[in-house]
């Protein structure tokens, strides 16, 4: 029941990712390829960074394995922002970025989620339970095979030991955000998403948070990315670094990797 569902949800997120390609490519829109989990954030910060520069940019969001795949077969976005190592390697490896300008820009965890209304009973102190605790139902979960969120939760549950009770009763989304949008529906009783993209919703509750040292470090990487100079993608990378974007992040829950410009940005 879930395959089309899946088939749609990708072609819904591969057309999205082209609009903005086109609109680069006829007005010389600056372009900003980011991760689906930084939507909301990323869209307050371009908002921002407009109001102070009267400069535009246009934000196109997906899974960053999509997004590295467009870069590499041409896509006109003129920064990455990726939720995974793994996907920025890629690109540069493909000699598609500035090496020189490659950050760590922010943190993030892993958290168990369940419809606000679904009658979930408080906090799931003991992850073993999950697989009786989803009964008939699947674990929504960005795809393991290539969406960040999903290869970092398949390293969390493998760990747990979780992972051969669970592996094929998954609902695998083509990003973390339509995963969301599952658990938010009532579609899926249990999901795994980022903490901030669980703090975003009033329509799911956290009832677990997975431990840390269960998966790789979850670091977006950010970078410039090879073509034409673009004084606009220049300083909109500044500013994604600098503390009005920090303050943004911070209070989204992402962790700020730069520290020192969140302390004094954000008064702490």
């Amino acid at each position: 029941m879930l395959r089309p569902r899946r088939i749609a949800a990708a072609i819904v997120g591969m057309l999205l990712a082209m609009v903005p390609q086109a609109l680069s490519a006829r007005q010389g829109t600056t372009v900003i390829f980011a991760a689906a989990s930084l939507s909301g954030v990323l869209q307050e910060a371009t908002a921002a960074f407009e109001a102070e520069t009267g400069d535009r940019v246009v934000p196109s969001f997906a899974a960053s394995s999509a997004l590295a795949q467009q870069i590499v077969s041409g896509a006109p976005a003129r920064i990455f922002l990726s939720a995974n190592v793994r996907w920025m390697d890629h690109v540069e490896q493909a000699g598609l970025t500035r090496p020189e300008t490659r950050i760590d820009l922010l943190g993030n965890r892993l958290v168990l989620v369940a419809p606000a209304d679904g009658g979930a009973t408080g906090t799931l102190e003991d992850l073993s339970a999950l697989p009786d605790r989803l009964g008939d139902g699947r674990l929504a979960v960005g795809d393991p095979a290539h969406v960040p969120a999903g290869l970092y939760t398949r390293q969390a549950l493998q760990h747990l030991g979780l992972w051969p009770a669970v592996e094929n009763r998954l609902a695998p989304m083509a990003d973390v955000r339509r995963a969301l949008f599952l658990v938010e529906r009532g579609e899926a009783p249990f999901g795994i998403v980022y903490a901030t993209d669980a703090a975003a919703s009033d329509r799911v509750e956290t009832v677990a948070a997975l431990p840390e040292d269960a998966h790789s470090p979850i670091v977006y990487s950010a970078a410039l990315l090879a073509g034409p100079e673009d004084p606009v993608a220049a300083a909109f990378f500044d500013f994604v670094q600098g503390p009005t974007a920090s303050c943004i992040f911070d209070r989204a829950g992402f962790s700020v990797l730069s520290r020192d410009v969140v302390a004094v940005a954000c008064g702490e």
